[in-house]
């Protein structure tokens, strides 16, 4: 069974209690930074489920307790501060979470039924000290390890051990003993000259001419000077066996090394690449939002160019946008209608009824057959209040059916000022912002960068009197319907179609959001992100060798969003388009209350090869396609993705036929009419199924 790292970081980070960040990468021990407290993880391929919770337990106790003290180097063999820390800190860890018992007890019985300590072949009794005691603690439970009364001092003393310097304490202890058992035991047996040698440890020699050994420990020359020429390699060759010996019987902790070893083996063969985690980058928000007044002044500014012209250059899309508006009016009445239906059944459905204890008078003559003769009363539940956020592609290659898409958006829009439902449209763009002096750009290591072009333009809100908003939307359709169709007149070159910076939009939702349902008091908001397109994935900052600012990168297979807030890591995929899936589950987990809803414009020709990214087209979903014109696609990180044909988005509904027509002719165009009203319906209606 395959392992869910995600699942087992944010195991780990539950068990941190705290903000821990969790790093699974392809390296052989797990690493701890007390300072930006980073828990890097090995990526245990080999490994059982249980075996990585136990892992995983036993590596985020080291992060808990364990402090960066490495003094005890000049006392004892780290090793054996190994045996004794690891027995403390899962001791504590079992403390802490009861439940771990379970984990720890499970992952060492398979390693004990795996011999993961390769002791099958070896007489554990024959063990040292440590060795035996790293056993004891870690599979005592499925192995007999006996111990001296001795023995069973110091264990109990490990047993015992609450912080790092009882452990240490235990340690040394511990070293002290297997120290002087190893000497003990491989402690050499003096020789004699003669047979019968004495084995008391005591070296003692005769001079060859019978003299005493205060005699022979010396002689003088012919001066009369002492010669100590044999003393002194007998000093010498003394510290040389002292040291030989302290050399060869240093202990080790055998157990322990086998461990280490067997854990870098469960990692599998490692393919050499790392692992990176990159975050969202930090943003002032004011910087990037251009607000409703200031495109506002922009548009009139271009407006005003041309009043006083003998010529009125905006008669004809004046024209047009009355006729839009005047047909519009019956579809803002069926949205609202359908949205004061659907919030009644749900206020209905949520109703509650209950006893006054007050008498009702009016039924007093049925108390012989009816036992409820109180007065009751209904509470209705209050009713949630919703918020729209609109964010319009205004990239280049949505110039075919933007004027559409206008049409479409600013129904909604008359729909949220009649049920007084609070809004804000935002169109994203990298062409705003005309002055290099003012471009920013927005670069920190380990995270994604921001390009200082980009800008979130609020070109409609409901913040603004009702006037000025029809004044605004009034102004937007002169300067769309003048990127399509051929006028003499011009507009602000901020407001130039750009290019397709969607993934960008995304990560400044992030507090696009949070503030507008803090404005308002929102207890449920929708979000529609409307495209025609995908963007290529954001770069992210790296520092050069030198330690200063690098450059910007792309985004390795191997890489992951980490979010330090919620504890998140996503993986991104190959395909590009799937960043931006990677970005919105970020944002949802982030925001749980609300609903994003995606509407993918794709022409008819293309919107067959679109959804086959996500699943297989059919002969089924073909019909539906072609009848409906728009197809709901799971799985992509909105909450609701629409593939919606641009045609769909054209769909006037005004009953014209020629003077003089022929029935025929009558027939087919009131066909058409209903065909078209039937359709916007229905996807009126699954907007309302959306939003209510």
């Amino acid at each position: 069974m395959a392992i869910n790292y995600s699942t087992k970081a944010q195991l780990a980070k539950l068990l941190a209690t705290e903000d821990l960040v969790v790093e699974n990468q392809e390296v052989t021990t797990a690493q701890f930074n007390v300072e930006t407290r980073v828990l890097t993880l090995p990526m245990w391929k080999r490994a059982s489920n249980s075996v990585y919770d136990m892992l995983v337990g036993h590596e985020v106790g080291h992060a808990l307790f364990t402090p960066n003290d490495w003094s005890f180097e000049d006392r004892v063999p780290q090793q054996f501060v190994n045996v004794t820390e690891d027995a403390r800190i899962e001791k504590l860890m079992k403390r802490k979470y009861p439940g771990l018992l379970k984990s720890f007890s499970a992952g060492y019985k398979e390693l004990s039924e795996q011999d993961f300590f390769c002791i099958e072949d070896e007489d554990v009794d024959e063990m040292n000290l440590a060795d035996r005691a790293n056993l004891f603690f870690k599979i005592g439970k499925h192995l007999d390890v006996i111990f001296s009364t001795e023995e069973n001092l110091i264990i109990n003393q490990i047993a015992d051990a609450e912080t790092f310097d009882d452990a240490v304490e235990a340690a040394i202890q511990l070293y002290s003993y297997c120290k002087g058992d190893q000497q003990t035991n491989t402690q050499p047996i003096p020789m004699s000259p003669n047979s019968g040698g004495q084995g008391g440890g005591e070296k003692q020699e005769q001079s060859s001419d019978n003299q005493t050994p205060e005699e022979s420990s010396g002689s003088t020359d012919e001066n009369g000077q002492q010669q100590t020429e044999v003393g002194d390699n007998d000093t010498n060759n003394d510290e040389k066996v002292e040291d030989e010996v302290k050399e060869g019987t240093e202990p080790k902790v055998q157990t322990d090394s086998t461990f280490e070893q067997q854990i870098e083996d469960l990692c599998g063969n490692m393919n050499g690449s790392v692992t990176e985690y990159f975050e969202l980058p930090k943003f002032n928000l004011n910087k990037i939002i251009v607000p409703f007044n200031e495109i506002k002044k922009k548009l009139d500014w271009a407006e005003d160019l041309y009043k006083n012209d003998e010529k009125d250059v905006y008669a004809y899309p004046d024209a047009q946008y009355n006729k839009f508006k005047k047909s519009a009016a019956r579809e803002v009445s069926y949205l609202v209608k359908e949205f004061e239906c659907k919030k009644s059944a749900d206020a209905y459905a949520r109703a509650s009824t209950a006893r006054t204890g007050v008498l009702d008078c009016s039924k007093l003559h049925t108390y012989k057959y009816n036992e409820d003769l109180f007065k009751k009363v209904t509470t209705l539940a209050d009713g949630k209040n919703h918020g729209l956020i609109f964010v319009i592609d205004w990239s280049g290659s949505m110039a075919d059916c933007l004027l559409d898409t206008i049409k479409q958006l600013f129904n909604l829009v008359w729909f949220c000022n009649k049920c007084n439902i609070p809004f804000d449209v935002y169109a994203f763009t990298n062409n705003y912002e005309t002055n290099p002096d003012n471009i920013e750009h927005i670069w920190e290591e380990g995270k994604f960068i921001i390009d200082g072009s980009f800008r979130m333009m609020n070109l409609l809100t409901s913040n603004v009197k009702k006037k000025d908003l029809e004044k605004q939307m009034h102004s937007i359709y002169r300067m769309v319907f003048g990127m399509r169709s051929y006028c003499t007149y011009n507009y602000p070159a901020e407001l130039y179609l750009s290019g397709t910076p969607l993934n960008e939009s995304i990560v400044a939702l992030h507090k696009i959001i949070p503030a507008f349902k803090k404005m308002h008091g929102l207890q449920k908001t929708h979000v529609f992100v409307l495209t025609d397109g995908e963007a290529n994935a954001m770069m992210v900052g790296r520092n050069n060798a030198y330690g200063g600012q690098g450059g910007k990168y792309p985004v390795a297979k191997q890489s992951y969003l980490r979010n330090r807030n919620t504890g998140f890591t996503y993986q991104f995929q190959y395909e590009y388009y799937k960043f931006t899936q990677v970005l919105l589950e970020n944002l949802r987990q982030e925001n749980k209350d609300v609903n994003f809803i995606g509407i993918r414009l794709c022409a008819p020709r293309t919107m067959n090869d679109f959804i086959r990214r996500y699943e297989i087209v059919t002969d089924n979903t073909n019909k539906k396609i072609k009848k409906e014109k728009f197809y709901d696609i799971k799985d992509t990180g909105y909450t609701s993705y629409f593939a919606m044909q641009t045609s769909a988005l054209n769909n006037q509904a005004e009953f014209e036929v020629e003077e003089g027509a022929s029935k025929a002719k009558i027939k087919s165009a009131f066909v058409k009419n209903l065909k078209t009203k039937a359709l916007n319906k229905k996807v009126l209606s699954k907007f309302m199924d959306l939003v209510c």
